[in-house]
């Protein structure tokens, strides 16, 4: 299924600022000296909800790297202690291991991390002795302490890839640089799963990041991005989140309906997880309440963890397939572009029987290369000048990037079979969805189509930055 229809002309100017997707306002910063398990952790509402806790009995995400191309990881926050496991910074205003918060929006690095794979902490002034584990697991890992954030993934390890988005790169990187080189950066160094909670107002993407993703996708790695956020001018998927075969995760409030605020529409989006009355970790040893598909984007990425985990020979397809099948159909029967294949649950995703597919459900950026490049080569990411320094050496070879091929006359049919019944399809679904959203009593806020709806015309005007929303809870 087409996401978008890129414009390499107009996206160079469209995609100049990517921006984190999480918009926190300050006054929802809520710093803690000291957290206890009666206070934060009981704030984790999604891992019982989601059915995280009932997952954790069969993984918990050992032996799982995850990178977080995000603003830089604070691994000095005591729920991530030797949760890092290396790290990069291709912004080139931060230190060259990724753990120096940078950006507009310095925190929200941290925060996404504590609630993909935090390990919690014993309380100030205890004596350290091991703790239990959320739930019973057949297998030993680390130990999990009684006090703040546990995550999704807690034995699974992170690495930071730090960006500078929202505001003027001092290290002079444009977020189009940026974006492809941390993508290559974590394939290389042997992440099994990219969590990209970032997005733009824009559905289309520089042509760029045409080489990274597919790179990606032929390197076996699962790709989850955040959809976006209407209170943040994200009233339809923008990119990444567009991009064919990455998983794109939608925001729920917290009684699991679609968030009117802390998420968007389109018809890319895959699933969806909570986005309202989350809470993460700051920088220096904080806590924070948020909102927003960033924090929905950890909660699915942390489940692809648990799956890799479990079944180390599952393709990404599979992995996609898995999550995206066992979710809880809501809103218009099946897909839909408020929920895409339903809501998030973890304990099927992790317990089901799924039959086996080697197709991604949410396409193939190789097959929308070939058909709508037309014809043309497939750019590489341009090489830095100096490239960051590797934690650890690169575990894969390089991949052989094809060049596109001219469209087959099916190919070229294709948009003239598309343009009428593809546009009334679309058409369809969001005026359902507009009409489901009324129906509960809630305006929808604002009009809007999602990327694939806007490829034939609108001009892209999109502005990459955190997922979030920015109100505060």
């Amino acid at each position: 299924m087409t996401r978008a229809t890129a414009r390499p002309r107009r996206t160079a100017s469209a995609m100049t600022a990517l921006v984190l997707a999480a918009g926190i306002l300050p006054a929802t910063l809520a710093a803690a000296p000291a957290a206890h398990a009666d206070s934060w952790r009981d704030k984790e509402y999604w891992l019982a909800d989601s059915g995280i806790t009932k997952a954790w009995e069969v993984s918990k995400g050992a032996n799982v790297k995850v990178a977080v191309i995000d603003s830089g990881v604070d691994g000095t926050h005591p729920d991530l202690a030797g949760v890092l496991a290396g790290g990069a910074d291709v912004s080139g205003a931060g230190s060259p291991d990724g753990r120096t918060s940078i950006g507009a929006k310095p925190e929200h690095g941290t925060m996404v991390a504590t609630m993909l794979a935090g390990r919690g902490h014993q309380p100030a002034g205890a004596t350290p002795s091991p703790s239990p584990s959320p739930s019973p697991s057949p297998r030993p890992g680390p130990t999990v302490g009684p006090d703040g954030i546990v995550g999704v993934a807690p034995e699974a390890q992170l690495m930071s890839v730090s960006t500078w988005l929202g505001s003027p790169n001092p290290g002079g990187k444009s977020d189009q640089d940026q974006i492809p080189q941390a993508v290559r950066w974590a394939v290389d160094n042997g992440a099994r799963v990219i969590n990209i909670s970032l997005g733009s107002t824009s559905p289309e993407w520089p042509q760029s990041w045409d080489a990274a993703f597919l790179y990606a996708e032929q390197k076996d790695v699962v790709i989850v991005a955040a959809a976006g956020n209407r209170v943040g001018g994200n009233i339809q998927v923008g990119a990444p989140a567009t991009i064919p075969g990455v998983l794109t995760v939608a925001g729920l409030d917290r009684n699991g309906r679609a968030s009117i605020d802390s998420s968007s529409q389109g018809i890319s989006i895959g699933v969806a997880a909570p986005a309202e009355n989350l809470v993460g970790g700051l920088p220096a040893g904080g806590y924070a309440e948020w909102a927003g598909t960033s924090g929905a984007t950890p909660v699915v990425a942390g489940v692809a963890a648990l799956i890799r985990s479990e079944w180390p020979d599952m393709t990404a397809s599979q992995v996609i397939n898995r999550i995206v099948s066992t979710a809880k159909d809501a809103g218009a029967a099946g897909k839909d572009p408020l929920y895409g294949y339903g809501v998030l649950n973890a304990e099927a995703a992790l317990k089901a029987d799924v039959p086996e597919t080697k197709t991604n459900p949410l396409g193939s950026i190789a097959d929308w290369i070939r058909v709508h490049r037309r014809g043309e080569p497939a750019k590489a990411a341009p090489a830095a000048e100096a490239p960051p320094p590797s934690s650890a050496p690169p575990t894969l070879p390089e991949a052989t990037v094809p060049v596109a091929e001219p469209p087959s006359q099916l190919d070229s049919a294709v948009p003239a079979m598309v343009v009428l019944g593809f546009g009334a399809l679309v058409l369809a679904i969001i005026v359902a969805a507009v009409f489901q959203i009324r129906r509960a009593g809630r305006p929808v806020g604002a009009k809007g189509r999602d990327g694939a709806a806007s490829a034939s015309g609108g001009p892209g005007t999109g502005t990459l930055k955190p997922a979030d929303s920015g109100k505060p809870n």
